[in-house]
């Protein structure tokens, strides 16, 4: 039940932060209308929030685990939303990303 706590809240910080940036991103990039911005920036507020669930009590290794998340999200989000066709290498990045969060976090202490 743990790791899938962990790997939902990870999930619920991705889509707030990185669905927060990319607001901001059509508000400024694409002038898409600054109340993008505002709903942006009520996404990343949001965000900063999540990490406060997770149930490892250490900040820096909460968030350098999910950084990972962040980056694989992030690629993951571009191909929905935007229609980015990632490379090989953007994907093996990921996936060694996200091998870097596995062992951040479920490694035996």
């Amino acid at each position: 039940m743990g790791v899938l706590r962990t790997m939902a809240l990870f999930a619920v910080a991705a889509l707030a932060e990185i669905g927060g940036a990319w607001l901001v991103w059509q508000a400024v990039r694409e002038h898409r209308g600054w109340w993008l911005a505002g709903l942006g920036v009520l996404a990343l507020g949001l965000y900063g929030f999540v990490a406060t669930f997770q149930q490892d009590a250490n900040f820096g290794r909460v968030l350098a685990a999910y950084g990972g998340v962040f980056v694989a999200g992030s690629l993951l989000w571009g191909v929905v939303m935007d229609g980015f066709r990632p490379g090989r290498w953007d994907i093996t990045g990921a996936l060694i990303c996200l091998l870097g969060v596995a062992v951040i976090m479920f490694a035996p202490r």
